[in-house]
């Protein structure tokens, strides 16, 4: 693991910590740390779309000052060192098995999980995969993926909020181009506004290359192609934080999850915040996270 010309030198510097690069045995993804991993639980925060691992640092620094240690990485297609080309290769399978060999690399044993977004829709599918590394699960915005299934399925307005969905898998080279086009317009609409300026041209800035956008497109894509939905139930500790302005997740979806959990549950809903709880709430996310980690 290396921290030279690194893109989140600066970022774990500011943490305290170290940039770093996990050799997976797929490929490399970029990421940081900082705290102890080994003196108490870490915590591991996974992005979603279209973010990367920088989301986090709000979040991390709230959680470094309460001594929790932290990990963040970014997601295969983000990293340059595991951008595939073939589809099945970003299937949830293949996001849960990066995720446990991030924490392998890192020497993490046991850790709490917190995902955004995608990052979530993977947790979703790690907790039963993994229950006896997960001391807590967190999911920010990501309604359990059966619970989503059965709204997009049953609630018509669940249905069209899915709308994007469909087009990507559709038309993903289309939607690259149209994405990208007059500085990243629409690409920049996804964010609602809601998040500070400086990261969202972060975001944008890195997303530019139309071969990382299509990269970071090709989750959706691949669905279907592997385990998407977890079969069994989830058993650790687990909080749902929902913003009620979310554009992508429903009502329906977030108030139907608790149905899929069958350890100790907590469902928070933010009042007036929307889907990018990370960037537009990290203190009060964090204040939950704290509470959640001394439950569980």
């Amino acid at each position: 693991m290396t921290s030279q010309a690194h893109p989140y030198a600066d970022l774990a510097a500011r943490l305290g910590g170290h940039a770093t690069t996990f050799n997976t045995p797929e490929g490399k993804l970029t990421g940081y740390t900082a705290g102890d991993l080994g003196a108490s639980t870490p915590v591991i925060l996974v992005h979603g779309w279209p973010e990367f691992a920088s989301c986090w640092e709000p979040i991390a620094s709230e959680l470094l000052k309460a001594g929790h240690p932290i990990l963040a990485y970014d997601q295969r297609g983000y990293s340059p060192g595991l951008r595939p080309d073939a589809l099945e290769e970003y299937t949830v399978e293949k996001l849960v098995n990066d995720l446990a060999a991030v924490a392998d690399t890192a020497g993490i044993e046991c850790f709490h999980l917190v995902g955004h977004d995608w990052g979530g829709v993977m947790g979703w599918a790690a907790v039963p995969h993994m229950p006896h590394r997960i001391q807590t699960f967190t999911s920010l915005a990501s309604a359990h993926t059966r619970a989503h299934g059965e709204m997009i399925a049953r609630d018509p307005d669940q249905y069209e909020r899915m709308e994007y969905l469909r087009k990507i898998r559709h038309h993903p080279e289309q939607i690259v181009t149209s994405m990208l086009r007059d500085d990243a317009v629409k690409l920049r609409a996804v964010y609602q506004g809601a998040i500070p300026r400086h990261i969202e041209d972060a975001y944008v800035q890195r997303l530019n290359d139309p071969e990382v956008l299509a990269a970071s497109l090709k989750y959706y894509r691949a669905l279907g192609l592997g385990m998407d939905m977890p079969t069994q139930p989830i058993t650790v500790p687990t909080l749902y934080v929902w913003g009620s302005e979310d554009a992508a997740f429903a009502r329906s979806s977030a108030e139907l999850t608790g149905q899929y959990v069958e350890g100790p549950y907590e469902f928070v809903e933010l009042t007036g915040r929307s889907h990018w709880l990370p960037e537009e709430a990290p203190e009060v996310v964090a204040a939950h996270l704290l509470k959640h980690f001394a439950r569980g």
